[in-house]
């Protein structure tokens, strides 16, 4: 497999070729190749002379990052504790802005409560923020109003449940702890899995709704951090998941379609908490992860052929833990991240940080709760100095 490996200096990339013998044995060259400067060469496109749309959008994205930020490092060398450096009090004061009375542009997320809800309140908890009592009891409030008669949460109060909520309000009440999971009605949430639980082993994210693997990810999670004590229900999830297995080795939304980072995180990660990766095709799929990450930015991709996006910093950059764990399982001893940690840090941190807080999905975009998030979710993942708090990477929530 080709594997694309980031040096510990910014900009210098190599690249191996190297034969898998078995996925929890990692050849001696791969592990030197991760942590070590074999080779220099140009990192941005070479479009072998096909000029489309495809091409001239990443090159205008290469362009922008080295202008605006790499560039700027070339002139004046910093110490990797200075290019990754956190702007942690201003991220924190974006996420609890989150948490109060929204304006007008974010009406379009009305069906999104628990989802702002818990991207604010999982970013800050990694940023090391406790929430006042205050900024606890309306999380609290919104999340128990969203909870629907019928099981399971809904994207906003009245609404009808649905899987992705449904996670994310779960999500959001293990990370406020205490008395908060006693307002999960679960006699009720098993009324809803059981709903929206297909013959095949998928589920729709609602009733009547289309069934993808997000619901297959939701569900499994969901089930598992409320223990629901349901095995019949993902007996043959499993076998479902491994069919979303592309020619690429990614992830699909359903079988047949084409790979996603998104889809590839929540793939894995349930057939994780199902105890069932040994049915995967785990090579394939690091192959694909592997060749995500983008060369020259250092952050990842969510499709073959499309440009990086800091929330891929989690949708794909959490893949890589799943994997060293399952490895190091495998091996019976430590493996190394399949991805350059210190890429994914140099993009994230020197490309992605809003300067009044927050963070974007690239230089030129606006901040947002999501972004900042996922960009936060990867860097945890992955590893950074400033993010100690420890991680549970298949439910994206503290360990704790």
């Amino acid at each position: 497999y080709d594997i694309a490996c980031f040096p510990l200096q910014l900009n210098v990339p190599c690249k191996i070729r190297v034969r898998y013998r078995k996925f929890g044995s990692l050849c001696p060259l791969v592990k030197m190749a991760l942590l070590t400067n074999l080779a220099s060469a140009t990192l941005q496109l070479d479009d072998d002379g096909f000029d489309v749309v495809t091409t001239r959008d990443q090159r205008t994205v290469e362009d922008r990052i080295d202008l605006d930020c790499f560039s700027q490092l070339r002139a004046q060398p910093a110490s990797k504790a200075d290019r990754w450096h956190l702007n942690k009090a201003a991220h924190v004061t974006f996420l609890r802005s989150g948490l109060q009375q929204l304006g007008p542009g974010y009406a379009c997320l009305d069906a999104s409560r628990p989802w702002l809800i818990y991207w604010c309140v999982h970013g800050l908890d990694l940023l090391g923020y406790t929430l006042n009592d205050d900024e606890r009891a309306s999380c609290l409030s919104t999340l128990e109003r969203c909870q629907c008669p019928t099981g399971g949460f809904g994207g906003g109060p009245g609404q009808l449940p649905h899987l992705a909520p449904t996670y994310a309000a779960i999500n959001a009440l293990c990370i406020l702890g205490g008395d908060a999971l006693t307002i999960i009605q679960r006699d009720k949430l098993t009324s809803f899995l059981s709903r929206v639980h297909q013959a095949d082993g998928s589920f729709t994210m609602h009733d009547g709704g289309e069934a993808d693997i997000r619901g297959a990810y939701c569900a499994a999670s969901v089930a598992s951090l409320t223990c629901l004590n349901m095995p019949e229900l993902f007996q043959s999830t499993a076998d479902w998941i491994c069919r979303c297995q592309t020619y690429e080795g990614g992830i699909s939304a359903v079988p047949g379609t084409e790979a996603h980072g998104g889809y590839a995180f929540c793939g894995l990660a349930a057939l994780v908490l199902l105890e069932a990766t040994d049915q995967f095709d785990l090579e394939q799929l690091a192959w694909w992860a592997v060749h995500r990450q983008m060369r020259f930015e250092g952050g990842f991709q969510g499709r073959t052929n499309k440009l990086v996006d800091g929330c891929y910093s989690f949708w794909v950059g959490g893949v890589f833990p799943l994997l060293s764990r399952l490895q190091e399982q495998a091996a019976g001893t430590p493996q190394p991240m399949l991805c350059s940690e210190d890429g994914l840090r140099d993009y994230v941190c020197i490309c992605c940080q809003a300067q009044r807080g927050g963070l974007v999905d690239k230089p030129g975009k606006g901040r947002d709760f999501y972004h900042t998030c996922y960009c936060l979710s990867g860097l945890a993942a992955l590893g950074h100095p400033e993010l100690t708090r420890p991680a549970h990477y298949a439910y994206n929530i503290n360990a704790d």
